[in-house]
């Protein structure tokens, strides 16, 4: 697309040197016409009589609007009147504009009154909106959705990252709950979305060329089948919005993260002899721990820690240094980090609190100065630690951990991290890392994506996060790293921010946590809605395959599980697959005359083992079917464990022929159920007792990641 950049550059640049917080309506309409943005015939006037004459040469009716930098909010302030359709209701209409602005506002300077041609609306037209924000946490952010009355009533609006592709604007339009409206209802012709995404993807690309517009809105656009025009184009402008992020580059972050995940030596500020002492519980962790690098004890009052010489300071550390653990209180942590700085350590790890969480924001600025001085990155601080088991690395002073797995985990709270911890032991989940981040002062949450995505130990990474200090960043490198491994985050608080001071409707949608979702969906991040579904999507996605296509089909041995399973479906965006007449004659084979083919396939509770292993064995060897879920409901005929057995044993012969798709299963009886739900686990099924939800929603995840990130091939 071509732009007249020139003539936008000349325009913000006036308002910048004028101090102005926001373009004129006529300025507005210059912008929108350098971008190729269509906008209804209007022109400035400053007298009555003048906006008389234009409005007869635009054309009756029309819309007047009061001109003012210091009334950003017309309707307010009583500066609109539409439906204007003579001379002489333009010279009444402009009286009474002026006279309720000044009203509204004595002070305000009044420019003018914009004269606008009033554009059709009803029948084939439906109002949108399009805007772009400045968002704190991810940046410039381009939204969409129903507009005018409807925005604010339904807030049905979607988000992404800007730039944009064109692929990425028109999905955008199918993006919003309402998109049926778009395509036409009670016999109005469609809208036209491609138009529509070529709108939204000029607007993605003026606040990219021009970041000092800190919000844009187009309130309402028009949209029809045949075009589509911005009746209102609002733009606010920041020279703040403007300044660039400064980042680490992914190879600075990769070293640095390297050195601090692998590190040859350790060293412990604080450590202690003292039992119940934090650095005596570092100590121990790293010793017992089975650490096989070098482990400096830093105490000026000690000669000897468990065994260990300690030395008074790490400066008096004959080695390298690659992390030092912090276990002593928060005032001391600049005067050793200088030193750790002059010892050239690679990472800080921040245990003691004491920081911003308490308010001491001057103290974590200064210890982050200290650090950028000398290249030193921080974790934390007020954080448990961290574990990275390929290392035998428990660097924490926290209960050890040493079940070896693929799934790296993080967590913002140190209560949520031993969560993890517990939850990882009882369910023999294996991990090949823990980390807490805390107050991320430093090192957050993309600099751990860029490091485990390199790491052959890890397969998953699953994150707990209340907010992203830089959204951006974490965006764009989820989006490359979640192409090769799933990425679950769990974002907490998620209520609205909405009723913060916004100046413009995209501005005040933006504060809601849709953001989070739309962005991180964006990124081919799975998100979930609690901890419990983080942790069973962190144990349960690294077994089940990708899978090849969208038919899902549901074989169970209880009529109840499987409406519930269907239901399940639903919820988690599976699709049940319509069973043609050869599959569905295909079933009937092996099940009693009285089960029921379709899908579900039923085969009732009285069948032998036999009946289950036919018909799995059937859902495998259709290539037509790309998933399965079952439902198995305790009997004496087909035990818990015969079931659990027979399905491992005919997943792993179809694996052995190159034949390998998700399965998950929900077992109900009693209590034979949880050892038979655990045996199909250790065997690479996904099994769950006493629930129909939990293995439903942890194929949807898998799915939507494989949606997301792209191996299904589906924007």
């Amino acid at each position: 697309m071509t732009y007249d950049k020139a003539a936008v550059r000349t325009i913000l640049d006036q308002a910048l040197a004028d101090g102005r917080t926001s373009l004129s309506a006529p300025e507005a309409k210059l912008v929108a016409d350098a971008y190729g943005i269509p906008t209804p015939g209007e022109g400035l006037a400053t007298t009555a009589e003048g906006a008389a004459g234009l409005a007869a040469e635009i054309g009756f009716p029309v819309v007047l609007k009061i001109v003012s930098p210091d009334i950003l909010h017309k309707t307010d302030a009583g500066g609109v009147v539409v439906g204007v359709d003579s001379e002489d209701a333009v010279l009444a209409a402009y009286k009474q504009i002026v006279d309720n602005a000044t009203a509204y506002k004595p002070d305000a300077d009044i420019v003018g009154v914009q004269v606008q041609k009033m554009l059709v609306t009803g029948g084939d037209v439906q109002e949108v909106i399009v805007g772009a924000v400045t968002d704190p946490t991810f940046g410039k952010v381009v939204a969409f959705g129903l507009g005018g009355v409807l925005v604010e009533v339904l807030k049905d609006v979607t988000f992404r990252l800007a730039p944009l592709s064109g692929d990425d604007a028109r999905a955008m339009v199918d993006g919003i709950d309402a998109h049926e409206m778009l395509e036409g209802v009670r016999g109005a012709r469609p809208v036209d979305k491609e138009i529509v995404g070529n709108l939204i993807q000029r607007v993605s690309d003026l606040v990219t060329d021009f970041p000092e517009f800190a919000e844009v809105d187009l309130n309402p656009v028009l949209a029809g089948p045949d075009g589509a025009t911005a009746v209102d184009f609002r733009i606010i402008v920041d020279a703040e919005a403007g300044k660039p992020v400064e980042r680490y580059s992914q190879e600075q972050i990769l070293t640095a993260m390297t050195r601090i995940m692998k590190p040859r030596a350790v060293a412990v500020i604080g450590a202690s002899n003292e039992d119940g002492k934090i650095g005596n519980s570092v100590m121990k962790n790293l010793v017992n721990g089975g650490y096989a690098g070098d482990i400096y004890p830093i105490n000026p009052k000690a000669d000897e820690i468990l065994g260990l010489k300690a030395f008074p300071s790490v400066l008096d550390v004959p080695g390298e240094v690659d992390v030092a653990v912090f276990a002593v209180p928060a005032k001391f942590v600049g005067g050793a980090l200088e030193q750790c700085g002059q010892k050239g350590v690679a990472g800080a790890i921040l245990i003691p609190s004491g920081f911003a969480e308490t308010g001491e924001q001057a103290l974590q600025d200064e210890v982050v100065a200290i650090a950028r001085k000398h290249n030193v990155r921080i974790l934390g601080p007020n954080i448990y630690g961290y574990y990275y088991l390929p290392e035998s690395l428990c660097a924490t002073f926290c209960t050890p951990y040493d079940v070896r797995g693929s799934v790296a985990l993080s967590s913002q709270s140190g209560g949520i991290g031993m969560a993890i911890l517990g939850f990882s032991r009882s369910s023999r989940m294996g991990v090949s890392a823990i980390v807490g981040v805390g107050n991320k002062a430093d090192i957050d949450e993309d600099d751990l994506l860029t490091f485990f995505e390199s790491d052959d130990n890890t397969n998953l990474i699953a994150m707990h996060l209340e907010d992203l200090k830089d959204g951006r960043a974490f965006a764009e490198t989820a989006a490359r790293v979640s192409k090769k491994k799933p990425v679950v985050v769990l974002k907490a608080g998620r209520t609205s921010l909405g009723a913060r001071a916004a100046s413009s409707h995209t501005g005040a949608l933006a504060g809601n946590d849709k953001v989070y979702d739309d962005i991180l969906r964006q990124s081919g991040v799975v998100r979930a809605p609690g901890l419990n579904e983080m942790l069973q999507y962190a144990r349960g996605i690294p077994l089940l395959p990708t899978p090849k296509g969208e038919n899902v089909v549901i074989i169970t041995g209880a009529g109840g599980s499987g409406v519930l399973l269907s239901d399940a479906c639903v919820d988690a965006g599976l699709t049940l697959m319509d069973i043609p007449p050869d599959l569905d004659e295909a079933f009937r084979k092996f099940i009693p005359p009285f089960g029921a083919a379709g899908n579900p396939v039923d085969i009732t509770g009285g069948e032998p083992p036999s009946t289950y292993r036919n018909t799995i064995a059937l859902g495998l060897s259709d290539e037509r079917i790309h998933a399965l879920i079952l439902g198995y409901w305790h009997t004496i005929v087909t035990p818990p464990m015969v079931f659990a057995k027979l399905v491992a044993e005919v997943v792993e012969e179809f694996r052995a022929k190159g034949i390998d798709k998700p399965v998950v299963a929900s077992l109900s009886g009693d209590v034979e159920v949880e050892e038979a739900s655990q045996y199909l686990f250790d065997h690479g099924v996904v099994a769950y007792p006493y629930t129909t939800e939990t293995p439903v929603q942890v194929l949807g995840a898998k799915y939507r990641w494989a949606r997301n990130a792209g191996p299904l091939g589906i924007s």
